[in-house]
């Protein structure tokens, strides 16, 4: 088994199931679909805060990661927000993940750390959108016309 083959599309297969997750608790929260809030059942508030703009970042940053497009920068945000998750609302009440209810803010946080140290992996629109800008960058060779002299 040739693992570097292979790290580019695990990477890419993780980002996508960490990305495609957090997009649906975003749904969830923003458009209370899929049963709504797990707290209330219903859709958070318009602008309520932290609750509603944490669910826009998991909505926009779960989409943007799940896509592969500013894969980097999405991440990081996504990490930062689940990290403010678990310190604010979850390790007041204990230090342990296990008793303050924070294990998914942790693993979320931890998750969307590793995508934004690694990159996208192989799969992803982040990796097109670089090779069309490489093509692109490529200056044009002249070429000389046949009979003349190239100094």
């Amino acid at each position: 088994m040739n693992v570097p083959r292979l790290g580019g599309p695990t990477l890419s297969l993780f980002r996508i199931v960490i990305g495609l997750l957090f997009t649906l608790h975003g749904l969830t929260s923003v458009f209370g679909l899929f049963g709504g809030n797990p707290m209330t059942g219903e859709a958070i508030a318009l602008g309520t805060w932290p609750g509603w703009w944490a669910a826009l970042i998991q909505l926009v940053c779960g989409t943007l990661v799940l896509a592969g497009l500013f894969t980097r920068p999405a991440a990081l945000l996504a990490s930062g927000s689940m990290a403010y998750a678990y310190f604010v609302v979850h390790q007041p009440d204990h230090v342990l993940p296990l008793r303050n209810g924070g294990e998914l803010s942790a693993l979320f946080c931890w998750s969307f750390l590793l995508v934004a140290a690694l990159g996208p992996g192989s799969w992803a629109l982040d990796n097109l959108l670089a090779r069309r800008r490489d093509v692109r960058s490529v200056p044009a060779v002249p070429v000389a016309e046949p009979g003349s002299m190239v100094v």
